[in-house]
């Protein structure tokens, strides 16, 4: 089947919104057990699809190459997140085989200090 195809995507890039004002991170899909969760970030601008992926998960294929895992945990090592264009949406690829809360909420602080704000400025709502 092969991988979706991987872009690396720069924090300047993104809207401008989502440093203006307060920022919320929808999950789309449940995050338990999951090693890719969809969801949305809404806030004073058109909503932009924002996914998180469990760059560890190699079964039953792996979901990144070895050269894009690096990064993702050369990025987490840093305390920042991967951000990339993964299956032609934004996705932050974070180290792991699946989500805990805990991990959505440090992954979504660790984009918004990418985009300069303080994580506080950010709020999540999560299916299970």
């Amino acid at each position: 089947m092969g991988l979706p195809r991987v872009e690396p995507v720069d924090a300047f890039d993104l809207p401008e919104w989502l440093g203006s004002a307060d920022v919320v991170w929808i999950a789309r899909s449940s995050v338990r057990d999951s090693h890719l969760v969809r969801g949305e970030l809404t806030g004073a601008g058109e909503p932009l699809a924002c996914d998180l992926l469990a760059a560890d998960r190699a079964f039953p294929e792996p979901v990144l190459d070895e050269r894009w895992r690096h990064t993702a945990h050369q990025s987490w090592t840093h305390e920042q997140v991967l951000l990339t264009e993964y299956d032609a949406r934004l996705t932050l690829a974070v180290p792991g085989t699946a989500f805990t809360p805990d991990l959505v909420l440090e992954a979504l602080g660790r984009l918004a200090r990418a985009i300069g704000v303080a994580p506080e400025s950010f709020a999540a709502t999560l299916r299970l």
